[in-house]
C-alpha cells in the first residue's frame, strides 16, 4: 500500500491538523506520513511580494510541492487560503468542522471598560470596537501559545482566538469567553479543514473523499464564494458563516469599517453554495460593502 505524503506547515497548530487527517485516513485504512514544510509567511516574505495576496503567503511553498509531486496531498487551515483554488489544485476533502466561533479570553473573568483586547485581524477589530464600547484593541501577533504569554505577562488585557485552533492544540485557557454569532461573526472557513490534491490525481482524490463531510463543504464552499464575489483574498473585515439544514444553506455575514464605526450585518438562505453567496454579496452591496472594502483596499 502506498504511504500518502501529507504537506503542511511547521506551526504546532498546524501539524495538529495535519496529524487529524493523518488519524482519519489510518481509521480508513490508509497509511501516510507528514511532511513539515515552511512557506513564504513562516519566512517572513512581504504581502506584496506574493501573487495571491495576504493568504497566498501562507500555502504558497506548500502548493508547489504540491503540484510538482513532492508530496500527495496538502492540509490547510480554511481560513487561511485564497478566494480561488491554485489551477491544477482543487479542495479534494473537507472533514466535518470544527467549531467556528471565536473565544474572548482576558486576564480576568470581566473585561471592563479601558481594557485593551488583542488581535491581528482587521475582522475582530472591527466587530470588537462596535460592539463592546470602551475596550481598546491592540495589534498582536504570534502563535497562540505566544500571544497567552503576552496576555499573561500583561501585554494586553485580553484576547480573541479561534475555537477550534484552542481545541485542536489542546488549550483550555482560564476566562475563556465563547463569542456568539451575533457578538462576533467568523472569518470565511473558521473551524474547517481543506486538503488539497491534484485535480489529475484520481487515485488520491478517490482516498481523501472519504473524509469529506458534505454539510461542511457546502458550508465553507459558500463562505469561499462569498469572499470571491466581494473581491478578497486579504486580510478584510469580512466575517462570513454557513450553515446547512436538510438541503437548505444559511449564511450570515457582515462587513464593518476597521474602526467599528459602520458595520453592515446581512443574510440569506438558498439551495446551493452559489445562490447564498450571491444573495448575500447583493444585501451586502446594496448597503455600501464594497465601498467600505475599496476603502480598506487603497
Amino acid at each position: 500500500m502506498t504511504t500518502l505524503r501529507i504537506a503542511t506547515r511547521r506551526s504546532a497548530l498546524a501539524l495538529a491538523q495535519a496529524e487529524e487527517i493523518a488519524s482519519l485516513l489510518s481509521t480508513n485504512a490508509f497509511r501516510s506520513e507528514i511532511v513539515p514544510m515552511s512557506t513564504s509567511g513562516d519566512e517572513g516574505v512581504s504581502p506584496e511580494s506574493s501573487p495571491s495576496g495576504m493568504k497566498g503567503l501562507w500555502v504558497d511553498r506548500i502548493v508547489e510541492a504540491l503540484r510538482s509531486g513532492e508530496v500527495d496531498l496538502a492540509v490547510h487551515s480554511a481560513k487561511d487560503l485564497p478566494a480561488e483554488d491554485e489551477e491544477g489544485i482543487v479542495v479534494g476533502a473537507v472533514p466535518e468542522r470544527a467549531d467556528p466561533l471565536d473565544v474572548l479570553i482576558g486576564r480576568q473573568e470581566k473585561l471592563n471598560p479601558g481594557m485593551v483586547v488583542g488581535t491581528s485581524s482587521i475582522r475582530r477589530r472591527a466587530q470588537l470596537l462596535a460592539g463592546f464600547p470602551g475596550i481598546g484593541v491592540a495589534e498582536i501577533h504570534g502563535n497562540v501559545d505566544t500571544r497567552l504569554r503576552k496576555l499573561a505577562e500583561g501585554e494586553v488585557d485580553g484576547l480573541i482566538l479561534a475555537r477550534a485552533g484552542l481545541a485542536r492544540l489542546g488549550v483550555d485557557p482560564p476566562n475563556a469567553r465563547t463569542l456568539r454569532i451575533d457578538e462576533m461573526v467568523p472569518a470565511p472557513g473558521q473551524g474547517c479543514l481543506a486538503v488539497h490534491v491534484r485535480e489529475e490525481d484520481r487515485s488520491t482524490r478517490a482516498v481523501v473523499s472519504v473524509l469529506d463531510h458534505l454539510p461542511s463543504r457546502r458550508a465553507l464552499e459558500s463562505e469561499r464564494a462569498l469572499v470571491q464575489l466581494l473581491g478578497g483574498g486579504c486580510d478584510l473585515p469580512l466575517g462570513a458563516f454557513a450553515a446547512t439544514r436538510g438541503d437548505r444553506i444559511r449564511m450570515v455575514a457582515v462587513v464593518a469599517t476597521a474602526d467599528g464605526a459602520k458595520v453592515i450585518r446581512n443574510g440569506a438562505e438558498a439551495t446551493e453554495p452559489a445562490a447564498v453567496a450571491t444573495a448575500v454579496a447583493e444585501r451586502l452591496r446594496a448597503e455600501g460593502a464594497e465601498r467600505i472594502l475599496a476603502e480598506l483596499q487603497g
